[in-house]
């Protein structure tokens, strides 16, 4: 059930408060090598006369390193706060794609280490700002309303990003791109850590586990059917692509892309505008099976123009079920591992999109390109019964909904301007 949030309640009210506009822009900057990546990568290869085998492998190389590292980055975020884990991972990861930058691609074993690296240590900055928004913004509401603003901004950023890319490659070199990329990268998480909000953080205590948010079975409900999601939205990409080289027209893909992120911005935007009652986990299976069947008519393949239409319809409520799936990992997360939980669901989407483009290659070339995108469509459907089958698990948080989130999952360092801004958020 929604209601019509009040005007205070809006995206420009959040963007007001002390911080945000400037976390949230340096998260987005500082995810910038990590959206851009493969990209940059593939772009980086063929410059240097390796071929696409050799860019997929280092891409995969890169994507299992990330996916392998963030959730231990996240971990560490949780037990030793934002600024000694997410500058240094920074660094790191920028100095991996230096490496690669500088030396090229002539000696494979040095390529490799360099990508895995600078995977590896990519930080947790995604999961770090979901983390910081309850000191930030304190009514619960705005908490809320701040996710979905957070999952519109990723496809503002995964539109801008490659537009940037592109723009560095023309004017200098793949390998000057990919220099200044990870520099924007280091300066965006120098602009969150050294923030009060995250300086001032500190994770609730929790319980020694190995395990760690993984001891959660809400989490892992939500983890399974967020693995089917990404798969879904991997193999339409490779479909797509099959899509415009059927049409014998290359920049169709580019267009069906960007209806795909113009119906998730619509989306995001229209969710953020409202209120919404009733356990979010409801909701969520509800949001997860309208996007599985607006994934179904990408089946149809018809003309470019209706094509994109048909894109377009299934972004819509991508940036919902996104903002809908932060709520739930907020409510299920185990005390003291909230940077950890939303870094699981960022490794388990990438894992399944990863999936669903090698996937959905075999699929279209045995079967032609309306298999790839029915690959999408199974996975959707598949994602929707993981949490129908699970809604009684889902249905026992690991803690109540309170008023204030931060008092479950983090503590701000007591201080006087720390002080001013919790009551400015009230």
């Amino acid at each position: 059930m929604a209601t019509e949030a009040p005007a205070r309640g809006g995206y420009l009210d959040i963007l007001r408060a002390p911080h945000a506009a400037r976390l949230l822009a340096g998260t987005l900057v500082g995810r910038l090598p990590n959206g851009v990546g493969p990209i940059a990568i593939t772009l980086f290869v063929r410059d240097q006369g390796g071929s696409y085998t050799l860019a997929g492998g280092l891409i995969a190389a890169y994507g299992v390193a990330t996916a392998l590292g963030q959730p231990l980055l996240g971990r560490a975020v949780d037990l030793k706060g934002q600024p000694r884990v997410q500058l240094p991972a920074a660094v790191l990861s920028a100095l991996g794609m230096a490496l690669l930058a500088l030396t090229g691609t002539g000696h494979l074993a040095l390529a490799y280490a360099a990508v895995v690296v600078a995977g590896l240590f990519t930080p947790p900055l995604e999961g770090g700002l979901r983390a910081l928004w309850p000191s930030v913004l304190g009514r619960e509401d705005r908490v809320h309303r701040a996710y979905a603003m957070d999952a519109v901004a990723q496809e503002v950023m995964f539109t801008v990003g490659p537009l940037l890319l592109t723009l560095l490659v023309s004017l200098w070199s793949p390998a000057a791109a990919l220099l200044v990329i990870n520099l924007l990268g280091v300066l965006g998480a120098l602009a969150v850590v050294l923030s009060e909000p995250s300086r001032a953080w500190r994770s609730a205590p929790r319980e020694a586990h190995w395990l760690g948010a993984l001891r959660s079975p809400g989490l892992l409900a939500l983890l399974g059917s967020f693995f089917f999601v990404g798969l879904a939205l991997g193999s339409i990409t490779v479909a797509a692509v099959a899509y415009a080289d059927d049409r014998g027209t290359p920049s169709v893909y580019g267009w069906l892309m960007a209806a795909l992120g113009l119906g998730a911005l619509v989306g995001g935007v229209a969710y953020g505008a409202r209120q919404w009652s009733g356990a979010p986990e409801r909701r969520l299976r509800v949001l997860v099976l309208l996007l599985a069947v607006c994934y179904l008519p990408l089946v149809l393949t018809p003309g470019p123009v209706a094509m994109s239409g048909l894109a377009a319809l299934a972004g819509l409520f991508l940036a919902p079920v996104l903002a809908c799936a932060f709520i739930v990992v907020d409510r299920h997360a185990p005390r003291g591992t909230v940077t950890e939980a939303f870094s699981w669901l960022v490794t388990t989407f990438g894992v399944g999109s990863a999936l669903g483009s090698a996937v959905a290659g075999p699929a279209v070339e045995l079967a032609g390109t309306v298999t790839g995108f029915a690959v999408a469509g199974v996975g959707g459907l598949i994602a929707f019964l993981v949490l129908l089958a699970t809604g009684r698990v889902l249905g026992a948080p690991t803690a109540p909904e309170t008023p204030a989130p931060e008092a479950r999952h983090a503590v701000v360092a007591a201080s006087p301007t720390a002080v001013h801004s919790e009551k400015n958020t009230h």
